[in-house]
């Protein structure tokens, strides 16, 4: 299949998902679909259809079309695609469009890189917006729970929790910070209730918003 048209599909399936989660049991109308798409009803109307003889959507012309139990899982995984990709790039301080930017990162994560992503993140729950991230397939689910160790945000570590800082997402003032307390790639950082105490014992007050920049490696049942 041509990538461009499966992008296609995609965000069809993805944005009838979002219609899912405000009104659960409503049929979603080819016209509000075409709005939310930019597209003209004409168009929605072809996609809807085609989609229909994939057996993603149940469709009833004048009425609206609901995603069944394929279409479902599909645009939830797409979904959950994009919101990951636009915790990442709130990490990475992105100074750009969020949105479009994560609109095409979620075609480019397959499942290796969804798991990676989940593990990297700290499984977030929220987007930066507080939107529900959603739950991940089963087959997902296994995978990033059989890993035994975890990237976790220095924020997200309980209370205790210790681990080795292997990567920072910084500007040039949260890295004079970090050199301040001493805080550098490759130590044992264990989390405090005013941000983490190093390897040689030292306590840093760091702030949350930097905490949350932090990437630590954890072994699992250590979070």
């Amino acid at each position: 299949m041509n990538g461009h048209f499966r992008e296609f599909e995609d965000e069809y399936l993805e944005t009838m998902y979002e219609f899912f989660e405000k009104q659960p049991l409503e049929p979603v109308r080819n016209g509000d679909l075409a709005k939310a798409l930019g597209v003209s009803p004409a168009s929605a109307t072809e996609m809807v259809q085609r989609l229909a003889g994939k057996g993603m959507v149940d469709y009833t012309p004048y009425k609206g079309a609901t995603l069944t139990d394929k279409g479902m899982a599909h645009g939830r995984k797409m979904k959950r695609r994009h919101r990951l990709a636009e915790v990442f790039l709130a990490a990475l301080s992105f100074n750009g469009d969020t949105h479009a930017t994560a609109c095409r990162l979620e075609h480019a994560i397959d499942d290796d890189l969804e798991v990676a992503l989940s593990l990297l993140l700290g499984q977030p729950k929220l987007d930066p917006s507080g939107r529900d991230i959603p739950t991940a397939s089963s087959e997902i689910s296994k995978r990033i729970s059989s890993s035994k160790t975890q990237l976790i945000s220095l924020e997200s570590m309980d209370i205790g929790a210790t681990g080795r800082l292997e990567a920072v997402f910084l500007n040039s003032d949260d890295s004079d910070v970090l050199e301040q307390f001493g805080v550098s790639i490759g130590v044992d950082v264990t989390r405090t209730a005013t941000g983490c105490v190093i390897a040689e014992n030292l306590p840093a007050n760091i702030s949350s918003d930097l905490a949350s920049k932090l990437l630590v490696r954890i072994s699992r049942g250590s979070d």
